[in-house]
């Protein structure tokens, strides 16, 4: 644990040194994902020969963690720093240096490292197969639920027609969070498959984590205080889940679909 974690803290010290030099404390969002793949692989040569599930989470942390990264990094190339960040700025004042660097980088240093917890803890030989099956299962579900919300939600938003409509179609129409969804159910995925090779269920530790932050901290409640306010969300909100997929609820009124 030890070796995960001074990893870690040099990852996000880099990232915070590059994000004080421009100034634009938003680089810490595209270092997310790869982070991830940075520690699993370090950790994965460093505990050379791997067990075979400890190889499989590497692959597959790698495949979401570069998938993500790529999202992230189109995104906000050429944009401005994060409206987030930019009211931490105002809000820190003098303060902004050494609070950033706890309470941006190392907060996000310390989920890493929980997060993390099936490529920490070690793993050994694969003793269960119907759990490392359903895992790998759960994995793909995931992803492939995070990548296609993405995919329809660019789309979406490349079309002129739909400028200032809400995205209530595709993946939409069954929850308001398809990408934080598909997030949360990818680290399930992961957590099983480090079980099926004799992890400690202490890794639970690192769905439970992801899942709390996307749904009531910096995922699920940002984005839905920044929405309440347009147009036709209210109505929306009433008749589609806000995390998990389900059919949509019946009500007087259908939110306005393009």
């Amino acid at each position: 644990m030890t070796t995960a974690a001074l990893i870690i803290f040099i990852y996000f010290f880099i990232f915070f040194v590059i994000g004080t030099i421009i100034k634009n404390n938003g680089v810490v969002d595209i270092g997310w994902g790869i982070g991830f793949v940075v520690v699993a692989w370090l950790l994965l040569i460093l505990r050379f020969p791997p067990s075979f599930t400890r190889l499989t989470i590497t692959l597959l942390i790698t495949v979401w963690g570069v998938r993500l990264f790529m999202h992230i990094l189109r995104r906000n190339k050429g944009k401005p720093e994060d409206f987030r960040y930019v009211a931490f700025r105002k809000a820190w004042g003098k303060w902004l240096v050494p609070r950033a660097f706890l309470q941006i980088y190392m907060l996000q240093g310390l989920f890493m490292f929980l997060i993390s917890m099936p490529v920490i803890l070690t793993g050994g030989i694969l003793t269960n197969t119907v759990l490392y099956t359903v895992g790998l299962w759960v994995f793909v579900f995931g992803i492939a639920f995070e990548a296609i919300g993405d995919a329809q939600l660019a789309a979406f938003l490349r079309d002129p027609a739909n400028k200032g409509q809400l995205m209530t179609v595709g993946l939409w129409h069954y929850t308001r969070h398809p990408n934080y969804f598909g997030e949360a159910t990818i680290w399930w995925g992961i957590f099983l498959i480090a079980l099926s090779g004799g992890v400690s269920w202490w890794a639970i530790i690192s769905p439970i984590t992801i899942t709390f932050l996307l749904l009531f901290v910096s995922g699920v409640p940002l984005l839905e205080k920044s929405m309440k306010n347009r147009p036709g969300y209210a109505e929306y909100a009433k008749q589609t889940s806000i995390f998990f997929p389900w059919f949509p609820k019946k009500t007087s009124q259908n939110a306005k679909e393009v």
